[in-house]
This record gives C-alpha cells, structure tokens and sequence, in this order.
C-alpha cells in the first residue's frame, strides 16, 4: 500500500482524519449491507436474482477486504479489540443508516420541489427524519454501539462489524 505525494517527496505515515471518516463510513455501510444480503441470500428462489446477490456478495465482501486493509494507517493512539456477538448494534446501525438516508433523499427532494404544499409536507417530514436519526444516535451512543466520540473505538467497531458479516454464511 504506497503511498507517494509530489510535494518533496514525503510519504505520509497515516490517513488523514478526513479519509479516515470516509473509510469509516464506507465500511459501515458495506458490512451492514452484507448482513442483509447474506441474511436474504436463503430466501431467494429465482436463479437469476440469486446469481446478483452472489455477484454483490462477492463484490461486497472483496471492497471491505480492500478497505480494512487502510484501518492500520488510521491515525490513532492505540486499538482495542471488545467484539459483541448479539445483533443488536447492527440492527440499530441499519436503522441509523436507514434515517440518514432519508435525511439526504428529503433534503434534495425539497430542492427539486416548485410546488408550495408539496415543499411543507416534505419539510416537515425532513424534520421528522432528522429528529429519527438523533433518537436511534443517542441510542446507539449510550451503550457504545456508536462511540462518535472515539475515534480508536469507532474503527474497531467498523473492524469487528466487518469481520462479522464477511465470517456470516450465506
């Protein structure tokens, strides 16, 4: 994993703080789409849509193997490595992805809207969606599912959840 800049030459020893977040989010979002697809993966009786899900299984588990390779040039003091085994934290985590989403998706509909009754209806459900994603945050963040606050906890998180949904059969 080379890293070169032009400037003089120098190689930087880690991330920077703002890849590093990229990364993390990336990671997060993939592993816990994995789960799905490899929770739904059993379910599906077309062979041709079977085929897709293995297709995105594949693709999926290979981008968390390439990304989890940058969490070691992550800058942060030290690791620890607690692992949970219940599933609570991911079905949060899909709920919080899923309010975030919906966050962005409302927020640019709101600017492609010209007609007035539509805009406060979409206003007021942006607002809802906001105040979702706060609820199942202050969730998450009170039993440490998501330690926005530790950086170093943060991306152990993301190398345990990853691990977890690459190790899940399908």
């Amino acid at each position: 994993m080379e890293q070169t800049f032009s400037k003089k030459g120098t190689t930087p020893r880690h991330l920077a703080w703002h890849e590093t977040l990229e990364i993390h989010e990336l990671v997060a979002f993939q592993a816990g789409g994995l789960m799905k697809l490899k929770k739904a993966y059993k379910d599906i009786s077309c062979p041709t849509l079977k085929s897709i899900y293995a297709e995105a299984i594949t693709g999926i588990s290979t981008n968390i193997r390439e990304l989890l390779k940058f969490f070691d040039l992550a800058p942060r003091p030290e690791r620890t490595d607690e692992y949970r085994d219940d599933d609570l934290p991911f079905y949060a985590g899909d709920l919080l992805g899923l309010a975030k989403t919906s966050v962005r998706n409302y927020s640019i509909a709101i600017t492609e809207t010209a007609t007035p009754e539509l805009r406060r209806v979409l206003k007021k459900q942006l607002n809802n969606a906001i105040d979702l994603h706060a609820k199942i945050f202050a969730y998450m963040h009170e039993r440490s599912y998501y330690p926005a606050y530790s950086l170093t906890q943060l991306l152990q998180n993301d190398v345990n959840l990853a691990n977890k949904a690459l190790g899940k059969q399908m």
